[in-house]
């Protein structure tokens, strides 16, 4: 299971933000995904993880979103650099 805060983040236009994420997992290398929730469209897919920086990421979001997995203390954090506008959304991370 994940485990995200919950409430809004406010964040200035044209700063970073950092989104939390942790996790639960019996397994060695568990993929962990990120989705992006515009209005009432579909979630759309951000990135995924499976250990550090390794995984996928869509092509739109590669140059301001990132993410390194954490096994250690088990997250896997959403950073948005360069905010804009269009990225007020809902995100949820995914096991």
């Amino acid at each position: 299971n994940v485990l995200q805060p919950k409430g809004d983040v406010t964040a200035t236009e044209g700063e970073a933000v950092t989104l939390d994420c942790g996790y639960n997992s019996s397994s060695t290398g568990p993929y962990l995904y990120w989705y992006k929730q515009d209005g009432n469209h579909s979630p759309k897919f951000i990135l995924s993880r499976i250990k550090l920086d390794e995984g996928n990421t869509a092509d739109d979001h590669k140059e301001r979103f990132s993410s390194t997995l954490n096994s250690t203390v088990r997250s896997v954090p959403l950073k948005i650099q360069k905010l804009q506008v269009s990225d007020s959304a809902v995100y949820y991370c995914a096991l």
